[in-house]
């Protein structure tokens, strides 16, 4: 499984809304965009700023759901 697939799995998982996806980048629910840096760590960002970076994909999931 990519790295990309996997992302997406864990939103379909979660049941969080994916509006666009590229190459790096995954358009959510909230306006987030998640960059996919490789190496299982992901950029959490909103509005053309990061938010935090993740490691773990469920902690992400949970951080666009709260």
């Amino acid at each position: 499984m990519s790295e990309k697939e996997f992302v997406i799995a864990a939103l379909q998982y979660y049941s969080i809304e994916i509006f666009e996806v590229t190459d790096r980048l995954v358009k959510v629910a909230k306006g987030y965009e998640i960059e996919m840096e490789g190496n299982s760590l992901y950029k959490l960002i909103s509005d053309g700023q990061v938010i935090a970076p993740f490691d773990n994909m469920d902690e992400l999931c949970c951080f666009i759901l709260l």
